[in-house]
């Protein structure tokens, strides 16, 4: 009976197991359940939406670009809506057809499409870009799983390939690159904003729902520059024919206002599209070579030597010296162009009309007390260095800037014949940029303002601000500025008719200085025959208005390159600022 009795208990038994366990497991389940959804919900709802959850960053818009246009301001650089199309692959039903039907609309090819459509290790992936909106609405009516399309900002340039190298260009992962973009990348860029949109099972966001947080993007600022759209078309046409002219394969110049230290144009040529940056072969034409190419400048260097001799002192105007013809420097000799070798007295304005660089010799062995000394050296590189801004970027608002180099006075060999060379413009480089910017500096009186682009600025807010002239330092006495500007105007007067002026303008103030200087052979010395010219002048009435520097690379048309090259281009850009843009005359 016991044992049966036992056998006949023990299911009732183990029903009573079965109810205890279900009701611990049960009891696990709640407490765990009232853990996640009570003590742990904003975690676990985070967490459960982390899946569901997108980020798109929405771009913003970049700052428009405006240029000058008589009493306004016109835009150089806009922004347009061009399409990128993309796909996730994931969701690509057959690759083959869906890249069929897209190169019937786009004109790729279908095969390139359909390579990127096979690839399983990434869920975004572009097809074609800078797709316009008729092509963009085209493509979505397909209604293609996987595939759309995304409107993104692209900038467009309502004046054409206009000062394209003083801009630069958005590349395609919108980072601003070489000119204005890159200097004022930041400014211009603004501040993306953001959408969080949950989506359903396919990736697509559900707009409406109510968790979408979103950040709207902030526009880059507006920036005015200084550029005067008609001066810049004016002057990219004259440096065009110019270099023609001369036989070469580029150039540049550059216009500054010698009051502010704005710059009102300037160029290189060859140049580019910015709209198509992206055809460019030759990334050269993409720097500015105004502010990005140093060269040894020549004898355009020989007033700002006299501007320094003037300053100090040691000579002034009326003063006229014993000209040997040759000076022996270091053991190198140092002697005048073919036509200028003879020996005799010579005065200031001689020096610059003649380009005597036994004259400019002379000017530095002055700031030594009679010999190229180290007070010599250190007088004429703090000159250099210090009031002209030689060997160091202005800081004007454009990328890859140059610094240029000058020697040191006291650390080398041959310092003395570096020194007497640099007197006039060799053996030192600097950009075209550079060398405006210190005439510019005597000229106006004596005051070195930084060399700008910006006029003003517009922030997202509507906040403006204006850049006003930056004045750094002096850079001669206003008597020495004026004794230079009548040294310069006599040397122009005397030789205008070689750089193609018939009849002089005399009733305004035109000077101007030529320079030709061998072009450094990379493996040493120069080459002999090879030669870049350039010209720097003002142009004004009572006082100096503007400055203007040309420079033409290794011409081949007969003569003295920065006379017959660099000249003629210096006269135009004068007589067209003369007769365009209300240059004043003289009051006597």
């Amino acid at each position: 009976m016991t044992a049966a009795n036992n056998r006949k208990s023990d299911p009732v038994k183990r029903i009573r197991i079965w109810y205890v366990l279900i009701l611990l497991v049960s009891a696990v389940f709640i407490v765990r359940l009232f853990y996640m959804q009570i003590l742990q919900h904003s975690y676990y709802k985070q967490a459960a939406l982390t899946g569901q959850l997108k980020e798109y960053a929405i771009p913003a818009e970049r700052g428009v670009i405006l240029a000058q246009s008589g009493d306004g301001a016109i835009p150089i650089v806009l922004n347009e809506i061009k399409y990128t199309l993309y796909a996730d692959p994931v969701y690509v039903t057959s690759s083959k057809k869906a890249a069929r039907k897209l190169a019937n609309i786009t004109g790729a090819k279908a095969k390139n499409y359909e390579k990127k459509l096979r690839l399983k290790d990434t869920r975004y992936v572009i097809l074609t870009k800078k797709l316009d909106q008729k092509t963009s609405q085209a493509i979505n009516k397909l209604e293609l799983k996987g595939i759309g399309t995304r409107g993104v900002p692209q900038r467009s340039y309502p004046q054409g390939k206009l000062a394209a190298q003083v801009l630069g260009f958005v590349n395609d992962e919108g980072q601003g690159t070489y000119g204005l973009e890159q200097a004022l990348n930041n400014e211009l860029s603004g501040t993306p904003g953001q959408l969080k949109a949950i989506t359903d099972a396919e990736g697509v966001p559900l707009a409406a729902n109510k968790d979408n947080v979103i950040i709207d993007p902030a526009p880059g600022n507006r920036v005015e520059t200084t550029i005067d759209i008609g001066m810049q078309q004016q002057l990219e046409d004259i440096l065009k024919q110019g270099v023609a002219h001369a036989i070469s394969e580029s150039g540049s110049a550059v216009i500054i206002e010698a009051d502010t230290g704005a710059v009102k144009a300037m160029a290189g040529y060859p140049t580019y599209d910015p709209a198509e940056f992206y055809r460019v072969k030759d990334a050269s034409v993409f720097t500015n070579p105004v502010v990005g190419s140093p060269l040894e400048i020549g004898s355009i260097m020989k007033p700002l030597t006299m501007a320094a001799a003037l300053d100090l002192g040691v000579v002034n105007e009326s003063t006229s010296y014993a000209d040997p013809g040759a000076w022996v420097v270091d053991g190198e000799t140092i002697l005048n162009v073919v036509g200028e070798r003879g020996s005799g007295t010579r005065t200031m304005g001689d020096i610059l009309q003649r380009s005597l660089n036994t004259g400019a010799t002379w000017l530095l062995m002055q700031m030594g007390g009679g010999e190229i000394n180290s007070k010599a050296r250190n007088t004429w590189h703090q000159y250099m260095s210090q009031k002209y801004g030689f060997g160091r970027q202005t800081g004007i608002e454009q990328g890859y800037e140059a610094s240029g180099t000058i020697p040191k006075p006291d650390d080398g060999f041959g310092l003395n014949i570096q020194f007497a060379n640099s007197a006039f413009g060799q053996g030192m480089t600097a950009t075209t940029l550079q060398v405006g910017a210190a005439l510019a500096g005597v000229v106006n009186g004596g005051n070195y303002y930084q060399p700008r682009l910006i006029e003003k600025t517009t922030d997202s807010e509507g906040r403006e601000e204006s850049f006003k002239p930056k004045k750094l330092g002096r850079t001669v006495s206003a008597s020495a500025a004026e004794s230079l500007r009548n040294l310069m105007e006599y040397a122009f007067s005397e030789n205008h008719q070689y750089y193609g002026m018939d009849n002089l303008r005399s009733e305004y103030s035109i000077g101007g200085k030529t320079g030709t200087a061998q072009i450094p052979n990379p493996e040493g010395g120069y080459y002999e025959n090879s030669f870049n010219g350039t010209f720097m002048g003002f142009v004004g009435g009572d006082s100096a208005e503007y400055v203007i520097v040309t420079r033409v690379n290794d011409p081949k048309i007969a003569g003295y390159a920065g006379t017959t090259a660099a000249g003629p281009i210096f006269v135009e850009l004068a007589e067209m600022l003369i007769n365009n843009f209300g240059v004043r005359p003289k009051s006597e």
